[in-house]
């Protein structure tokens, strides 16, 4: 059975996932890491829950959810995988955290391997299935455990809201269709973890979230 763990960080309040199986191996999803104590937290956290990060998963490429990939690359020795549309936006990070008052003293590692859209990995004796859902980037994933009942969304559905559509690659109208003809068609039951906020659920989105009405 697969577990999830919430570890919030930087500025944004960024939600960094670990998917951790029976056996101690987990993935790192989205580290968002940036300040050194942060950085310190994620190896703390790891030490105490008896956890081996065995993968490194990125849902896309924006700057505050990739400011720990390259520590949580050099650290564990992993390479990131992502989908190619984001990859763009590796050799955009130190300028683009800069315009916004941010040190990042080097980009992030390249990707290491590519996610595919209905790309279905093994972990943990589970199957997490690739969903791309394009329009808040181009190359945003949504990673579905359905025996588990849950799915890590990035930032493309939110807790009554949804990710924005105003940067570059973005599309508000790939975005909505995308969430509607994927994600709404999940179980009612299956718990959304975003990449910023409170959890939820399908069936709350479905029947309360006005974007999607």
């Amino acid at each position: 059975m697969l577990k999830v763990h919430t570890l919030p960080y930087n500025p944004w309040q960024e939600n960094t996932y670990l998917i951790s199986a029976d056996n101690g191996e987990c993935i790192i999803i989205d580290p968002g890491c940036l300040a050194d104590h942060e950085q310190q937290h994620l190896v703390q956290y790891l030490k105490e829950n008896n956890l081996t990060p065995t993968k490194l998963w990125n849902t896309h490429l924006h700057l505050d959810h990739v400011f720990g990939n390259r520590f949580v690359c050099d650290t564990f020795n992993l390479s990131a995988v992502a989908h190619k549309g984001d990859e763009f936006w590796i050799e955009k990070t130190v300028e683009y955290a800069g315009s916004m008052g941010i040190e990042v003293k080097e980009n992030p590692p390249a990707i290491g391997t590519y996610f595919e859209d209905g790309q279905e990995l093994e972990f943990g004796g589970s199957i997490i299935k690739i969903i791309h859902v394009p329009g808040h980037s181009p190359g945003g994933v949504v990673l579905y455990a359905e025996n588990e009942g849950f799915a890590i969304a990035g930032d493309v559905l939110f807790r009554d809201s949804i990710g924005r559509a105003d940067l570059p690659g973005g599309d508000y109208d790939t975005l909505i269709s995308g969430i509607k003809a994927k994600l709404l068609t999940l179980p009612a039951e299956v718990a959304v973890y975003p990449g910023h906020g409170p959890s939820t659920t399908i069936g709350y989105e479905k029947e309360n979230n006005m974007h999607l009405q």
